[in-house]
């Protein structure tokens, strides 16, 4: 079982530190703070909801911390995005990019997960992605794709699945449709494939030609997500 081995991984990489977990209600983001509750016990881990306004699925972020028992704040980043693509409006450009309106809520999330983060003190931020999502470079340099320890980076989307099976989550939150809570849509409408595709093609190398080769096109162009950031060497 896959919660045999990351429970004791958990508690070897965290140690007596609080963990800090920005919870959207999806699966990734239950799996972690479920698998931190149940390694360090529920008082070590600390829920932080980051709504961008109004969020439609937030109730499912609310039942996960309840159904876990943890601590948790609501802390709505809406202000800070408004001020922030008004300041980039009025001095750079009144057209925003799609990246930029991508992956601002998504940085100011993980800026606000470190806030918390330093109020604790000793606390340490999880990482929430998955394998497949990093393979097209579904997260955010420096937002989500950020952290100080990462439980689900090495697992395929369909293995999360399972494993908030063995860990007991609640079925709707293990099944509900993934989505960045961002852009209104859900993964799998931007991706243009389904997870059960992309996992079979990781998995497998195969699927149809046209899927592998969006597949590959985002892999490429993503892999500085991924990759450690290029560093000059001195020569001596």
């Amino acid at each position: 079982m896959i919660k045999e081995q990351l429970i004791p991984w958990i508690q070897n990489t965290v140690k007596d530190a609080y963990v800090i977990v920005g919870i959207s209600g999806g699966k990734d983001s239950s799996v972690v703070a479920c698998l931190c509750a149940q390694a360090l016990g529920k008082d070590k881990v600390i829920g932080v909801l980051m709504p961008d306004g109004q969020q439609h699925d937030i109730d499912a972020a609310y039942k996960l911390v309840n159904f876990l028992g943890i601590k948790y704040y609501v802390i709505n980043i809406k202000e800070i995005t408004q001020a922030s693509r008004k300041s980039i409006i009025e001095n750079l450009s009144p057209n925003l990019t799609y990246t930029l309106t991508s992956n601002l809520g998504s940085r100011i999330r993980m800026v606000t997960l470190y806030n918390v983060c330093a109020m604790y003190g000793n606390a340490r931020v999880a990482n929430t992605c998955n394998y497949s999502e990093d393979y097209v470079g579904y997260s955010t340099k420096y937002g989500d794709g950020a952290g100080d320890f990462s439980p689900l980076q090495n697992l395929l989307f369909h293995q999360v699945k399972e494993l908030g099976y063995e860990l007991g989550l609640p079925k709707d939150l293990i099944e509900k449709a993934p989505e960045d809570g961002l852009s209104g849509k859900t993964d799998e409408d931007n991706f243009g494939f389904t997870y059960a595709e992309l996992d079979h093609y990781i998995e497998t190398g195969q699927g149809d030609p046209k899927i592998i080769e969006k597949i590959e096109k985002m892999h490429k162009s993503s892999m500085h997500k991924i990759l450690p950031m290029p560093k000059f060497e001195l020569k001596k």
